[in-house]
Order: structure tokens, then C-alpha cells, then sequence
């Protein structure tokens, strides 16, 4: 937690269920300011908000994963793309239209 600015930790029982955990929550610059949120995926989306509310860059090496989250799957400020987050969006939206005339074709 030391070495990184912001980060989800997981706390669980050696020997525990996989996926069940004794404590999830949010760190900023080594500091836990939120515990007991329910799922790492609960966490992962009350840190954007956190992020947002407190107006913070997205760490470094989670940028494009929060650009995803925020610009395509929750469409805030979704014109403005970086190049890499805009490549996989097109992808995407490939996929999806390329199952939707597989699905068309076989009906």
C-alpha cells in the first residue's frame, strides 16, 4: 500500500473461500479511506467515484482502465477518447456488430 498513490486492497483468511473476503476497500497515498465495501467490484466503482468527487488523475497504470469505465460503459465525456481507449472501443463496437448480423443471418 506504501508504494502505490491509490489502489482496491483485499483482505482474506489464509485457507478462506476464494472470493469471499474479509475486508475490501480503498487506499489513497498509503492511506485507507474507505474499508468494508462489499465486493472488489463495488470498489472498483466507488473508486471512480472517489476519483471524480475528489478531482484526481487516475493512477498511471489504471488510466485507460478508468477512461473505459467512465467514457464507454457509463458514456461521461465519451467524445473525448485517448488513441488506445478509441482502438478498443471500435473493437468493440466491431464485435457487437458483427454478432448482431450473425444473429440476423441465422433467424
Amino acid at each position: 500500500i506504501q508504494r502505490c498513490t491509490m489502489g482496491i486492497y483485499v483482505i482474506s483468511k489464509e485457507n478462506g473461500d476464494t472470493g469471499h473476503y474479509d475486508d475490501t476497500g480503498i487506499f489513497v497515498d498509503g492511506v485507507m479511506i474507505l474499508d468494508n465495501i462489499g465486493s472488489a467490484a463495488q470498489a472498483c466503482a466507488v473508486m471512480l467515484g472517489v476519483i471524480h468527487t475528489l478531482n484526481l488523475a487516475y493512477p498511471k497504470e489504471l488510466r485507460h482502465y478508468y477512461e473505459i469505465i467512465q467514457k464507454v460503459l457509463m458514456k461521461m465525456d465519451g467524445e473525448k477518447l485517448s488513441p488506445k481507449v478509441l482502438g478498443l472501443k471500435n473493437k468493440i463496437d466491431f464485435c457487437f456488430c458483427f454478432i448482431s448480423l450473425v444473429e440476423a443471418f441465422n433467424r
